[in-house]
């Protein structure tokens, strides 16, 4: 089943406004949560809708909170986003720290006590787009268990690096496990397995079974111990930076919210030698022999734009019970 992308964003929009959003608010955060599902980020765009409502609802995420500025050192900010919609927050502090780095060269802010920003790739082409490299991550409740250990203790903290280029951004999205909860969560409900293994089961084996991942709550860090390294470390700047929560005290709360991130922003020459130089090595990188000749060698975001391109001609696949429940909510 496909969907015009205007018309998820339209039901999006119809839900937030009868939750007492802005107009402004909630157009914003629908068309997020719409081009996340255009950009084939199921997990974060309407499959991840019905949860977001649901936190709206228990009071965790505040429609009406607006960012508030708590420190400010030059080129380095830190706000504090009250608990308000992950989303907006996280689009408000990428578009601070573009607006530093135009008059500093780079900038940083550091936003504590938000909600989850759904998928962070957004915030990486929002820099992109204006013309600037982009990087930025947040801290989670810990769902992986550090290296040696079995029990979570590190978040599953995503990192984005976005550089712009005009013939498509190059933008790196990584969560830092193999495959990210949501994506467990959508092989489990296909009833397939992973391409390769993701996780352990209850026996400590590695696995390719998402249901076996989910329920043991081991999922493989990237890199094994380097993943797990990288997790802290991002912790440790994230909670640093924002003077905010750490993965330990998130994970406290049981339900995730009040989480710490950063967004940086590095202003790049505009020039034929930038372009020709990350033109190369993309070129380069794309030399390299095929071990299947049916998937050809690409940079990172190059599936996304072909993606997106395919989802705004045909309509974006959605998973019709999801799609249903969306369409069934605050129709009272």
């Amino acid at each position: 089943m496909r969907i015009p992308f205007q018309q998820l964003q339209t039901e999006f929009k119809r839900v937030l406004l009868a939750l007492n959003f802005t107009d402004a608010k909630a157009d914003a955060c629908a068309r997020i949560f719409a081009e996340n599902s255009r950009d084939g980020v199921y997990t974060h765009g309407l499959n991840r809708f019905p949860s977001f409502v649901e936190l709206i609802k228990d009071g965790i995420v505040n429609p009406d909170a607006v960012p508030a500025l708590v420190d400010a050192m030059g080129a380095i900010e830190r706000w504090d986003g009250n608990l308000g919609p992950g989303v907006l927050n996280a689009q408000f502090c990428m578009d601070r720290a573009i607006a530093l780095a135009k008059d500093n060269g780079i900038g940083c802010v550091a936003m504590r006590n938000t909600n989850h920003w759904m998928r962070g790739g957004t915030y990486g082409l929002q820099a992109a787009e204006a013309g600037l490299i982009g990087i930025c991550f947040t801290n989670t409740i810990a769902i992986i268990p550090p290296w040696g250990g079995t029990d979570p203790r590190v978040g599953n903290n995503p990192l984005i690096i976005a550089v712009p280029r005009k013939k498509g951004h190059v933008l790196l999205d990584m969560a830092l496990s193999q495959y990210s909860n949501g994506k467990l969560q959508q092989y489990k409900a296909a009833g397939e397995q992973l391409p390769i293994a993701g996780g352990y089961n209850k026996h400590g084996e590695l696995t390719t079974d998402p249901g076996a991942i989910l329920g043991s709550q081991r999922p493989l860090p990237v890199g094994f111990w380097k993943g797990a390294g990288l997790s802290l470390m991002l912790d440790l700047l994230a909670t640093i930076l924002s003077k905010g929560k750490s993965t330990g005290e998130i994970t406290e709360n049981v339900k995730e919210y009040g989480v710490s991130q950063v967004f940086i922003c590095i202003r790049r020459d505009d020039d034929e030698l930038t372009a020709r130089l990350i033109n190369e090595i993309i070129a380069y990188t794309k030399t390299s022999r095929l071990d299947d000749e049916s998937k050809p060698v690409r940079f990172p975001g190059e599936a996304t734009f072909k993606t997106r391109e395919r989802n705004l001609q045909e309509g974006i696949p959605v998973d019709e019970q999801i799609w249903q429940r969306v369409l069934a909510m605050e129709r009272d």
